[in-house]
């Protein structure tokens, strides 16, 4: 029990919800990811494909996610859960190597995930190609902000580690996703 209260005082210590981007910027990328998750609810779940409706209801729910996370920085709160964990099991002085793995397996994870929706909704890519193409570019852009949180950009060249504006991704895949979803509630009417 002791334990336990000295690792959730750790999380406390080093994380607390705050707005994560203030910025302009922020706030338009929050609003991006409402909108985009309210046009994936209603225009796929509404599909005659049984999985075209499953893609719909989960992008649609990751985006609202996303929009949270967004503003709520959750992903500090697991920096900092990382952290104490770390710290109170011994290996913190061994966790680049850690972080290097997970964000490999990430990578790997999300590549594979990619894949296997293209693979496996290929009959119906004429009508969410746009949107999948979205989750692609989201994929990477929360594995190379994964990268960059866990200071394991050193594994990135140089001109990528550096570039400031993985927004482009973030937004790109988002505008991406929300098209689609414009259009497949135009073939709706």
């Amino acid at each position: 029990m002791a334990s336990g209260v000295r690792l959730g005082r750790c999380i406390l210590h080093r994380w607390s919800p705050e707005l994560g981007d203030p910025t302009v910027l922020g706030w338009v990328t929050f609003g991006a990811y409402g909108l985009a998750g309210l046009l994936c609810l209603a225009a796929f779940t509404r599909a005659a494909q049984p999985a075209i409706r499953r893609l719909g209801w989960c992008t649609g729910l990751l985006l609202l996610a996303l929009m949270a996370n967004k503003q709520l920085d959750l992903q500090s709160g697991v920096i900092a859960v990382g952290h104490c964990v770390s710290t109170a099991q011994g290996w913190y002085e061994h966790r680049q190597s850690f972080q290097a793995v997970f964000i490999l397996a990430l990578m790997a994870g999300f590549a594979a995930f990619g894949l296997w929706l293209l693979w496996s909704l290929r009959r119906h890519l004429h009508r969410i190609g746009l949107a999948l193409a979205g989750l692609c570019l989201l994929m990477g852009f929360v594995a190379l902000r994964a990268a960059g949180f866990q200071h394991v950009s050193a594994l990135l060249p140089a001109e990528l580690a550096h570039f400031r504006a993985f927004w482009t991704l973030e937004l790109g895949g988002i505008a991406l996703i929300a098209l689609n979803a414009l259009v497949a509630l135009r073939w709706q009417r």
